[in-house]
């Protein structure tokens, strides 16, 4: 293989795993002299920000990305441009590459989790228990404004998931719009999913418009889109509103994690199968689909990570579910909380022991 080529291969392969579930990067191909900072809100960076270079097969530069590195996506469902938006993080994944970052493992943490976030001068908050969904808006805040501050938010998120989960450092991360997921689905032509139960949807109707909101709340009205089990050819819409949904589905928020490891898996596997990584046209459009739905945060540039996940393939990557249960008190529910077994999983994976601890507990491991 030619070696624009072998560049163009590693960009693609880091960007669908790192887009789609683990971590995201702007890998701007417009235009010469186009940067990430492009796709980021108007204020300065509270977390170090590595822009992608203005020429992709520029060759890397510093000491190269070694392993073991712990990765982060944040989904949210609206633009991350707004700027008096409060954001909450409603997916959140983690990706755990071994040392050899040849062997990768993805899970996530429920949106509802029930943590401790730490006190954050920054944005003014004073700490204290509370989902975990909400450190993100809860950091993101500017005091004397309405303004939000998504990279700050960003930095108390990644406070909190450190000291729950043990994993001290988070290399790169980013912050992806279901809207991005969607465009970047269709521009790889959608994705093939073996959907596993039958799921049916809140949001939108078989022609995928949106369903009515009821009068006065409660719910929405409308013919729903349903996807039945078996083997599914899914366009952008129908993939990102499969992957969405919790109620009615097994294990409810757990069941949504699951469909969307599932869902970042197909997106790589699409991307080998179709040549993506060999044509630049096409990693081209793939690329700049995605616009301002995401903001990206890395010690390294995108490409330096590209580079070193050349050698992680679908197969290599394993899809985690972490078993949890309701946490309530004087009959209300306040949130979630992981089971030993899944603990035992966040002690195994801050210790680079994650290969180990699955083969004693392999219920763990998603299909």
């Amino acid at each position: 293989m030619r070696k624009q080529q072998m560049i163009w291969t590693a960009a693609v392969v880091a960007f669908l795993v790192l887009a789609g579930g683990g971590v995201a990067y702007a890998l701007h191909t417009r235009t010469a002299g186009t940067s990430a900072a492009a796709a980021t809100p108007s204020a300065a960076p509270s977390a170090p920000v590595s822009p992608a270079p203005a020429d992709p097969l520029l060759p890397d530069t510093g000491p190269k990305v070694t392993g073991p590195l712990d990765l982060l996506l944040l989904g949210v469902d609206t633009r991350v441009s707004i700027p008096d938006w409060q954001p909450h993080s409603d997916a959140i994944m983690l990706l755990h590459l071994e040392r050899g970052l040849d062997r990768g493992y993805l899970y996530s943490l429920p949106r509802d989790l029930r943590v401790d976030i730490p006190a954050f001068p920054k944005s003014g908050f004073k700490g204290g228990r509370y989902k975990i969904t909400e450190a993100m808006s809860r950091g993101a805040k500017v005091p004397g404004s309405n303004r939000a501050d998504v990279r700050q938010g960003y930095e108390l998120l990644t406070k909190t998931i450190s000291a729950y989960t043990g994993v001290k450092t988070f290399q790169a991360g980013a912050i992806l719009t279901f809207g991005g997921l969607e465009k970047l689905t269709d521009a790889l032509g959608g994705v093939t999913i073996t959907v596993d139960e039958k799921v049916t949807s809140i949001h939108r109707r078989p022609d995928g418009s949106p369903r009515t909101l009821q009068r006065g709340g409660g719910g929405y009205v409308g013919p729903q889109a349903v996807y039945k089990p078996g083997t599914q050819n899914l366009v952008g819409w129908q993939a990102i509103d499969f992957a969405r949904q919790r109620y009615g589905v097994q294990g409810g928020d757990y069941g949504r994690g699951r469909h969307q490891r599932q869902l970042v898996r197909a997106l790589l596997t699409k991307a080998l199968s179709t040549g993506v990584t060999t044509n630049p046209a096409k990693l081209s459009s793939v690329l700049t689909a995605l616009g301002d739905s995401l903001v990206y945060v890395g010690g390294k540039t995108p490409l330096e990570y590209a580079s070193a996940l050349s050698n992680l393939k679908p197969e290599q990557l394993t899809l985690v579910g972490l078993p949890g249960d309701s946490v309530g008190s004087g009959g209300h529910y306040l949130g979630e909380q992981l089971l030993p077994e899944g603990k035992g999983f966040l002690k195994a994976i801050a210790a680079d022991q994650a290969g180990p601890y699955l083969a004693k507990h392999p219920k763990l491991v998603n299909p």
